[in-house]
């Protein structure tokens, strides 16, 4: 087998992987029919920034939390309970759609809802990979993933593009897609009940005692590895990463577009994203350097679309902004789950993920608003600088703490080891 794929040699990742897709391309498709539906009921950027900062805003509240339930209740059994916890409040949007009764409240405290449930689903799910393929093929399996989330980006936002053309373009149609998303829960939630348990790497639970998310925190503050992909990833997903608010904005106020080509420029976006996870799930070793020289990429690059003059132009820039994208986070996520002590890997993602989606619900509204005030352009001019400032400015701080440390180096071991040692004796004390 290839070595790209050389985790689907698991029967169970095989089995987890298809289940994923099916819910990931419901998924995508959600996202763009819920940006319609704000945009038909508000005409509104910030409404959509709203939404949007509303979604991810249990991120940043409840990760900590989710990451110790992730810690105590099998991933497996805990995956299957939030799967059906998206499903409901999706299926309940589709219905208010479809009878035409829903206003932007109901948008509103659905999106805060499925923002709950997503929040718990997050840290057992990255997670949960390396009870399935093992320690040897776990980067492989986070590129396989990124892949297949991006595989999902590449069919859905032009399928739900189209349906919803199709169904007339307005709120009625919008509500059709989003009740396609909440039955494509199902396959989740059977693929997860048709894993061999057997075959599992299931740790112990962890023992419910005081003081464990200040573990989390301090074994963090001792590594400034981990300190600097944190700073990186909070930039990106703050400023940078608002991609179907920023697309939204594009596409109807400055090319004058329609739903069709709003849906395909997610299409191309993820034509990027989709080539730098199946790069990404080649590499054996990933290095700082890397993750900060994708993140200066996509600055950059965010930017110059936010010039583009032309919709065409604009469209071609999309795979360039995914690739740069998913080089940054795939790497990023895959250096933090290798390098990161395993009883100590639940909370150091769930901290991962409350930085890095948790970040949207402060960086949405702001770009949306940049957006009302001074023009869609520069939702991406803003989001690509701040992305790139903050990298920058992470990667100073990196510096400084590895120049503390350096004399703290043990005889023939490596940097990140010491730091690793040092974290977990601080989280203990």
């Amino acid at each position: 087998m290839s070595p790209t794929f050389r985790s689907l040699s698991h029967p169970n990742y095989r089995r987890y992987a298809a289940g994923s897709l099916v819910s990931n391309t419901g998924t995508w498709m959600q996202r763009v029919a819920q940006d319609w539906l704000v945009l038909v009921l508000t005409g509104s950027g910030a409404a959509i920034g709203i939404t949007t900062g509303l979604q991810f805003l249990p991120f940043l509240l409840l990760s900590p939390w989710a990451g110790l339930v992730a810690d105590r209740i099998p991933k497996r059994r805990l995956l299957q309970i939030t799967n059906v916890a998206m499903a409901v409040p999706a299926l309940v949007l589709g219905v208010l759609a479809v009878t035409g009764t829903v206003q932007i409240w109901h948008v509103y405290v659905l999106a805060l809802v499925l923002g709950v449930a997503s929040a718990f689903d997050a840290p057992a799910r990255q997670s949960f990979v390396s009870e399935i393929v093992g320690p040897d093929d776990l980067a492989n399996a986070v590129g396989l993933n990124s892949a297949s989330f991006n595989t999902a980006r590449l069919v859905g936002p032009a399928l739900a593009g189209l349906l919803i053309a199709g169904f007339g373009g307005g709120v009625g149609g919008t509500g059709w897609v989003i009740l396609l998303n909440g039955l494509s829960y199902v396959a989740p939630v059977l693929t997860l009940r048709a894993l061999d348990a057997s075959l599992l790497r299931t740790p112990e639970p962890s023992v419910r005692r005081p003081g464990q998310l200040r573990e989390g925190v301090a074994y963090v503050r001792g590594r400034p590895d981990l300190l600097l992909l944190l700073g990186i990833v909070f930039s990106a997903g703050t400023f940078g990463l608002n991609f179907q608010m920023t697309s939204a904005l594009m596409a109807t106020e400055v090319f004058g577009k329609g739903p069709a080509e709003y849906g395909l420029l997610g299409t191309f976006l993820a034509v990027g994203s989709l080539t730098g996870s199946l790069v990404a799930a080649r590499r054996v070793r990933v290095r700082h350097r890397l993750v900060v020289g994708a993140a200066l990429a996509f600055g950059a690059i965010e930017v110059v679309a936010g010039l583009a003059p032309s919709y065409v132009v604009f469209a071609l820039l999309c795979p360039l902004l995914g690739l740069s994208a998913l080089t940054m986070i795939t790497s990023a996520n895959a250096h933090l789950q290798l390098s990161t002590a395993p009883e100590m890997r639940g909370r150091v993602m769930a901290l991962y993920m409350m930085i890095f989606i948790g970040g949207t619900p402060l960086g949405a509204p702001f770009i949306g608003w940049v957006g009302e005030a001074y023009g869609a352009r520069w939702t991406l001019v803003v989001g690509g600088l701040l992305t790139m400032l903050g990298t920058l400015v992470a990667s100073a701080l990196f510096l400084r703490g590895r120049r503390v440390l350096t004399g703290l180096r043990a005889p023939g071991s490596l940097v990140p080891r010491v730091w690793d040692n040092q974290a977990v004796a601080r989280a203990r004390k």
